[in-house]
């Protein structure tokens, strides 16, 4: 059954769907589109991951929607519209258009110190390895909130390296879902950074801290602050640092053990709602719901008549913040790719192993999700599943099987 027969079928009302329309009315092939859905049915045959869906929309209208496979390896029901999926780092560009949203209402500046607002972060050090020892040394400036908005802050995560600074991450109690936002914030400001702020592009815990700055200027939860000002203006009703019990057999899930290298996959649980309303990789969510965000993103800020961020101020946060002399460490920026405020963007046509259009957006969680919008082809997409080892593998996918269907 093709995705234009079943889209409406599993979502909830409380969700409005998105227009929809035949692919090919809006510059898509049908027979790639469905290449596509048959690549991920070898793919989930395979073992590679127990299911995903993926929306595919152009000129504002849904062409593709379709959900493959089993929602959970240890159950038989299949993948559903509705699925609710661990976010994670897909939570960060909601975050990042809150924090947005607060510069719009002249709470705070790009340039404002983090210190600010968090006292703790005020005299921070860089930890500095020399001949084997750590030494620490103040740093050259300030850390900005644009520093945290685009992963220059000198952050960065415990999984991202094996320096002397990444074991104090590791051996803290820094990712612990028990811990508050204010007590995160604290205890990441006691750590060294593991750069001057502005040297280097660091993915890290940034915009856990940009949520903890959201709480002590809006005097509410970060969970509370986004409910009212982009997820319910948006009608995400589905999305949040939880969800309740009775959704209990909509969870998607990954395999208990990675088919590919045997090692133990263990995510949270959606069900059990946590001290720590992670700003980074906290959200829960379905794939209509994050269709929501990403049509008010395709729109430049608005979708029904509601503005969450302005025109201007998205063309800001898909800009790239780097520039060419900000080295990007590690793997997660591709060749040709700088980094904006809470998005990859794309720089180059070229240099990439994957289609795409310079000027195109994008951000992706550790457990299998993606999303990109590509202005130039006025297209967006999300993909969803639950496959921590795959990812890599499975966003190239779905891109390089997406662009072969534009007309």
């Amino acid at each position: 059954m093709t995705a234009q027969t079943a889209s409406h079928a599993a979502i909830t009302p409380k969700a409005p769907p998105l227009p929809e329309a035949k692919p090919e009315t809006l510059g898509l092939s049908r027979p790639r589109l469905q290449a596509m859905s048959d690549a991920f049915k070898r793919e989930i045959d395979k073992g590679t991951v127990p299911g995903i869906t993926v929306l595919v929309a152009r000129r504002g209208k849904v062409g593709w929607f379709e959900a493959l496979g089993r929602q959970s390896p240890a159950g038989s029901a299949p993948m559903a519209h509705d699925s609710i999926f661990r976010l994670f780092s897909m939570t960060k560009p909601i975050v990042s258009v809150g924090v947005m949203a607060l510069i719009e209402d002249g709470h705070l500046l790009l340039s404002d110190p983090v210190a600010k607002f968090i006292p703790e972060f005020a005299d921070q050090k860089v930890g500095v390895v020399d001949g084997g020892k750590l030494e620490l040394v103040s740093a050259r400036r300030a850390m900005t909130v644009q520093d945290l908005l685009r992963h220059t802050s000198g952050l960065t995560y415990e999984h991202q390296g094996d320096g002397p600074v990444h074991k104090i991450y590791q051996d803290s109690r820094v990712r612990s879902r028990k811990i508050t936002n204010a007590e995160h914030a604290t205890l990441v400001a006691s750590f060294p950074l593991v750069c001057h702020p502005g040297a280097e592009f660091n993915y890290s815990r940034s915009t856990d801290i940009l949520g903890r700055i959201i709480e002590v200027i809006s005097s509410k939860s970060l969970g509370a602050y986004l409910a009212d000002r982009i997820l319910a203006p948006l009608q995400m009703a589905e999305t949040g640092f939880s969800t309740n019990e009775a959704n209990a057999g909509r969870l998607a899930e990954a395999f208990p053990a990675d088919p590919w290298t045997g090692d133990k996959v263990a995510l949270f649980n959606m069900l059990e709602q946590p001290a720590m309303e992670s700003g980074g990789g906290g959200l829960v969510s379905t794939t209509m719901d994050y269709a929501r965000f990403c049509m008010m993103l395709r729109n430049g800020g608005t979708l029904d008549g509601n503005r969450i961020i302005g025109r201007k101020t998205l063309e800001l946060m898909a800009s790239d913040h780097l520039g060419p002399g900000v080295p990007a460490n590690g793997t997660l920026l591709s060749p040709g790719h700088g980094f904006g405020l809470g998005f990859a963007v794309r720089r180059d046509a070229g240099i990439a192993p994957f289609p795409g259009s310079v000027g195109q957006y994008f951000w992706s969680g550790i457990a299998g999700t993606f999303f990109w919008i590509d202005p130039r082809e006025d297209l967006f997409a999300v993909f969803m599943s639950q496959g921590p080892g795959q990812r890599d593998y499975t966003r190239t996918l779905v891109r390089n099987l997406v662009y072969a269907a534009v007309d």
